[in-house]
């Protein structure tokens, strides 16, 4: 692979980007990030992205390094460098290179970090498992307390990752005091009846740019929402489970802890959010 990334303003060759080893990213997870769909050589709900950016920079008293015009025309000159038509694009921002490490943030003096780069995924709208389904296990959720915060600190997350794959399944679902939070990089849905339920925003789970929209749509196509916990065995009961994130758009869950959801094959609801969302996104992408 060879290519084209963004660093602190310049485009470089992946093998010349470089970051320092002082940088509180590298050294202490400071620093946040936002990953955005790209469909047919168009952003997705960039708008979404750049905003929660923002408030994740806040929440860390962190500077931004640039303007919503700027990240905007980063993102679209990567796509055209890189010849992206569907895939991603990776951003993260740290609080920069202070010189040397030290617990306490440095001063305003000090930049922040700001990288991107893309990933071609040329199947990415038409991913077979979204025609199979996830199949999810739970496990316990020791994460921070401020997971609505976008922040680079998925060591957890990506064990949980692990964990599904040692058990031979996709995806695990964090739970906490009994219930379902999210998923290792996602949030999580059931559906009974006409109704979908899914986890209200707390600081306990991340303020999903893809949950915002598909729940819009749900709404605009007469689906009733209720947000709110709901429990492991709620969601092995109900009539379908589902995901959402910028990178799997509305996934069908059809198995949990090994019990099967509803059918054991993705529910018409799931599927039907899945091709409003892709149609309607496609429509405003910029």
């Amino acid at each position: 692979m060879n290519r084209t990334v963004y660093v602190n303003g310049d485009y470089l060759p992946e093998a010349e980007a470089k970051v320092s080893v002082f940088d509180r990213g590298f050294l202490m997870a400071d620093g946040v990030y936002e990953v955005t769909s790209v469909l047919d050589g168009k952003l997705i709900d960039f708008d979404g992205h750049a905003k929660r950016l923002h408030r994740s920079l806040s929440e860390l008293d962190m500077a931004a390094p640039c303007t919503d015009e700027e990240l905007l025309a980063m993102h679209r000159e990567l796509v055209v460098l890189n010849g992206i038509d569907q895939g991603m694009i990776y951003l993260q921002v740290t609080r920069g290179n202070p010189g040397d490490r030290s617990f306490v943030f440095p001063d305003a003096s000090v930049k922040p970090t700001i990288v991107a780069f893309t990933q071609n995924i040329p199947n990415l709208a038409d991913a077979p498992a979204a025609k199979t389904g996830f199949k999810v296990i739970s496990i316990p959720d020791i994460r921070w307390g401020r997971r609505d915060i976008k922040t680079v600190q998925l060591l957890y997350p990506s064990m949980g990752k692990m964990m599904a794959k040692k058990a031979g399944v996709d995806d695990s679902w964090f739970v906490e005091d009994g219930a379902v939070t999210e998923g290792t990089s996602n949030n999580a849905y059931i559906v009974k009846g006409n109704k979908i339920i899914t986890r209200q925003l707390t600081s306990d789970i991340l303020h999903g740019i893809t949950r915002a929209s598909v729940l819009r749509f749900a709404a605009e196509a007469q689906f009733e929402v209720e947000e709110r916990p709901f429990t492991i065995a709620e969601a092995q009961a109900a009539d379908e489970a589902f995901s959402t994130a910028a990178s799997i758009f509305v996934m069908p869950v059809v198995e949990i802890d090994g019990q099967a959801v509803g059918t054991g094959k993705p529910g018409p609801v799931a599927t039907r959010l899945r091709e409003i969302y892709l149609d309607e996104m496609r429509k405003a992408a910029l």
